[in-house]
């Protein structure tokens, strides 16, 4: 399997993999997935073979490095890309000046898989566009 992770600036494509696994497969309301944060996150692209399968973005607030809108598609899940994603994010943010902490709201059902990756569930669970959500945190 040829995986690459990379940062990208193709925001519409990151969209177009957002709106296949948020909107269409998960049912979430297109006004909650579209946040008006884009221009201000940074984004990761996850390409095998050279079609894009999946992507996240990271958002700077405080000390703490944000990984959100994490999505691979159906068929290109169980081949490593969510960890790559993941993994490409936390080092980013390792090597920024003043960011102590990865952090992330995982829908429940993939906690473990967090987990498996360093982070820390913490806080109550909560409802995120009709999903149960639970924060995770990762201490750089």
């Amino acid at each position: 399997m040829s995986l690459i992770i990379s940062q990208t600036m193709d925001i519409a494509t990151c969209h177009q993999l957002r709106r296949k696994v948020f909107i269409e497969e998960q049912a979430v309301p297109e006004a909650e997935e579209v946040d008006g944060k884009d221009n201000e996150a940074l984004h990761f692209l996850a390409e095998k073979e050279g079609l894009p399968i999946g992507c996240a973005r990271i958002l700077l607030k405080g000390d703490a490095g944000k990984i959100g809108r994490v999505c691979v598609l159906k068929e290109g899940r169980g081949a490593g890309a969510g960890a790559a994603l993941i993994k490409a994010c936390v080092e980013h943010l390792r090597a920024l000046d003043g960011v102590k902490s990865a952090v992330l709201g995982s829908q429940c059902h993939a906690i473990p898989f967090y987990e498996a990756l360093g982070f820390t569930a913490f806080g109550p669970v909560y409802d995120d566009a009709g999903i149960d959500h639970r924060d995770m945190e990762l201490t750089l």
